[in-house]
């Protein structure tokens, strides 16, 4: 027990709990519910999942793409002892990043980050053409490596610090690059396919690591939380959009910068679409780990997928977003769509009274509640909502009244011949 007593927490230190760590091993909650997606498929960044063998094969080419690196930097008086160098200042901060304890010895922590840092922007200036590719590098010629690349630099547990990443690139940069943000975001485009204008605005972030920067690239600046009106309650979790459509309310795609900026006018919520695939799904996923975990760190994506997990009950609910061009699905039937958002809104917290749709789920709650539109939303839905229900009610009508004009030409005529 006094051995125990004098030691420090290691699978969850306590630095996990300030602002400066921001790489963490996901919650087993999360895990349980969304399997894998928190782990890489072909590559590892960083020392929690470092020499994993079904990792081995792009960790050979690592070394390839380093050594490709300082064939080019030589000429400019950088070699390995100077990458080497310059990241050993760093360790300290950097171990700092992560959660847990990391029991790597000072070198192997540094060859670590040197290596896989520069892997990732030797990546980065291939892909994007910005030094010399060769044709035949199997990286780059096999389609289905890029992909599974793109999703594995997003994963949470998967990530080095950026600070890392910008000594390493600034000291190996080329004339003809841009930006490391930049260049980062163009390469993230390949699966976001966002508007290069877009992108542009986001030069300036100071990320955290490379999930962070996509995450940030997503929040517009002028996204701020919003708040309930003080005079009223609680604003409570709003109903699936086949409930909400029956009280007349309807959802309409908008042109926005962002899939985020959600509003609520009139009866009709405005959403941009969202393309839902491999890429988006483990992004998605990962940003929200991301938030749960950081300390300070704000609940914007947490609040959306709450808000389509409210909004996606069943496989109808995703056609409806689909026949309304909100969700453009490209992961698999309706069903897989519903399961996702359904697992992914689980075990997950946020304050819906300061989150940045508070005044949405207040304003829709409301609108669901009130009188008497609701009231023929609902008419409208039971009886005009098919050509045949319309032909029913029609008919039944026609029916009522002639009954009723019956009825009077039966009394009149009683009352005349008496």
């Amino acid at each position: 027990m006094q051995r125990k007593l004098s030691d420090t927490p290691k699978l969850l230190t306590i630095a996990a709990g300030q602002t400066t760590c921001s790489i963490f091993k996901v919650p087993q909650t999360l895990i349980t519910t969304n399997g894998k997606s928190y782990e890489p498929d072909i590559v590892s960044v960083g020392p929690f999942h470092h020499g994993q063998p079904h990792l081995a094969m792009i960790e050979e080419h690592k070394w390839r793409f380093l050594r490709q690196l300082l064939s080019r930097t030589r000429a400019n008086g950088i070699a390995l002892e100077e990458l080497l160098k310059a990241v050993q200042p760093l360790e300290s901060k950097a171990r700092q990043c992560y959660s847990r304890t990391i029991s790597y010895s000072a070198d192997e922590f540094i060859e670590m980050m040197v290596l896989d840092g520069c892997f990732i922007i030797e990546l980065f200036r291939k892909i994007d053409e910005v030094v010399e590719v060769d044709d035949s590098d199997p990286l780059l010629t096999m389609p289905w490596i890029l992909s599974f690349f793109l999703r594995d630099l997003i994963r949470l547990e998967n990530q080095i610090p950026f600070f890392v990443l910008e000594r390493l690139f600034d000291l190996t940069k080329t004339p003809e690059s841009p930006k490391l943000v930049t260049l980062a975001l163009n390469i993230f485009n390949l699966a976001t396919q966002r508007p290069e204008n877009v992108l542009e605005t986001y030069t300036t972030l100071k990320p955290k690591h490379l999930l962070d920067l996509l995450r940030s690239s997503f929040i517009p600046p002028d996204l701020e939380p919003s708040t309930k009106p003080d005079n009223r309650p609680p604003p409570h979790i709003i109903r699936n959009i086949s409930k909400l459509k029956r009280s007349g309310i309807k959802l309409k795609p908008r042109k926005a910068e962002s899939f985020l900026m959600v509003n609520f006018k009139r009866g009709v919520i405005h959403m941009p679409m969202i393309t839902i695939d491999d890429f988006m799904c483990a992004f998605l996923l990962n940003a929200v780990a991301f938030e749960q975990c950081h300390n300070g760190c704000s609940k914007i994506f947490t609040t959306y997928v709450t808000l389509l997990d409210c909004l996606i009950n069943t496989s109808r609910d995703v056609g409806l977003l689909s026949d309304w061009n909100i969700i453009e699905n490209y992961l698999g039937t309706e069903a897989e769509v519903a399961t996702f958002f359904n697992n992914m809104g689980r075990d997950v917290s946020f304050d819906i009274n300061v989150c940045y749709l508070a005044r949405l789920f207040d304003n829709v709650n409301r609108h669901h509640r009130s009188g008497w539109h609701v009231q023929w939303a609902s008419l409208k839905y039971t009886y005009f909502n098919t050509p045949w229900s319309f032909i029913s009610a029609l008919a039944a009508s026609v029916l009522l009244v002639l009954t009723v004009a019956q009825t009077v030409y039966t009394i009149l005529s009683y009352t005349a011949s008496s």
